[in-house]
């Protein structure tokens, strides 16, 4: 017997109706994600650099060359008087600063310290910037990187590359775990992403280190930030696959990929992105895998709460919603009756 239904009720309930619609959201997530990545990196622009000052910026060839940097880089830079380079030098170690501008001899010379593992590409735009108004304003500049990036990471991408690899595993594993053991119950789901995530964590510390050789990682704290990344970036796929179901890949592709990696300031250091992105990357979970391992690499002794924080409140709030609402989750399997049990036993 022939179907009476009208033609696109038929359309809607056939599997040709996913299938449109995950063209057409492919086919936009292309595009999103090129322009997202191109958008934050492709020119990066200095927005707000801070930088510290010592010394006799305060006489009028000191004030010439501060005022020259301002206007090269339209007036990006905000510089922070200090009392004492070794103060100055405390807030590059604390990254509160990118670089020291010591001015000299009443102004005549100045001395760039800049900090390569704060971030190459404001170091490069300092140190350009530097150099080009001491020319135009007769000051004698003078560049040396006090903090430079290691040598197997000449430009710093190791800590990026990864965070980026824990983030898409993290997420990755959760799908698999969705598709491949869809049984588990919510506490044996968790438990199975903290399994897939320290060993992920340990595999991607070990493969960069031990085997390459491009970045001597504080192993220890290095892993098990690789592994809180994939953790929480697995239970963030976990939740919206509560809230939402088959399509929770969409906001965690957007959380996690087209906004947080961009935004992470792991390729382009935070000053340089646009504003915005700028200043939401570091509350986002790969800004958070970003800078807290960052910090342990480069910066040890100085270590921040706050990435710690973030990673964690987006595993909580992504473990509580999954518990709370796991009856949505599509997953799981239904507890046998005792009295079942009993009575087959007895049987």
């Amino acid at each position: 017997m022939s179907d009476a239904r009208p033609s696109w009720e038929r359309f809607k309930e056939s599997p040709f109706w996913p299938a449109t619609v995950l063209v057409l959201i492919l086919s936009a997530a292309a595009g999103l994600f090129a322009w997202s990545y191109t958008y934050a990196m492709a020119n990066p622009t200095p927005h707000s650099i801070p930088a510290a000052v010592v010394g006799s910026y305060e006489q009028a060839r000191g004030r010439a060359f501060l005022e020259g940097l301002e206007k090269a880089l339209n007036a990006s830079v905000k510089v922070r008087a200090y009392d004492r380079p070794a103060a100055a030098r405390a807030a590059v170690d604390e990254q509160e600063v990118f670089g020291i501008f010591e001015v000299r001899d009443d102004g005549r010379a100045v001395a760039l310290d800049v900090s390569g593992a704060s971030g190459a590409s404001v170091a490069d735009v300092l140190s350009e910037a530097a150099l080009e108004v001491g020319e135009r304003t007769g000051v004698a500049v003078t560049v040396r990187d006090i903090n430079p990036l290691q040598p197997g990471d000449p430009r710093g991408l190791a800590i990026f590359y990864i965070s980026l690899a824990a983030v898409i595993i993290g997420f990755v594993g959760a799908i698999q775990l969705s598709v491949h053991a869809r049984a588990l119950n919510p506490l044996e789901r968790i438990a199975f992403t903290v399994a897939y995530a320290l060993l992920g964590g340990l595999a991607i510390a070990a493969a960069v280190d031990w085997l390459l050789g491009s970045v001597d990682l504080p192993f220890p704290q290095s892993w098990l930030i690789l592994a809180l990344t994939m953790f929480t970036s697995g239970m963030v796929f976990t939740m919206f696959n509560t809230l939402i179901g088959r399509w929770a890949m969409l906001p965690t592709w957007g959380v996690m990929v087209l906004v947080g990696n961009p935004s992470s300031g792991g390729a382009v250091s935070w000053p340089l992105l646009p504003s915005a992105l700028g200043a939401i990357g570091r509350w986002l979970p790969p800004g958070a895998s970003v800078n807290a391992q960052h910090t342990a690499v480069y910066f040890p002794g100085h270590q921040h709460v706050l990435p710690f924080l973030v990673l964690a409140g987006w595993s909580l709030l992504s473990c509580g919603v999954f518990l709370n609402w796991s009856h949505r989750h599509p997953g799981g399997r239904e507890k046998e009756p005792v009295g079942v049990e009993a009575g087959g036993a007895a049987g």
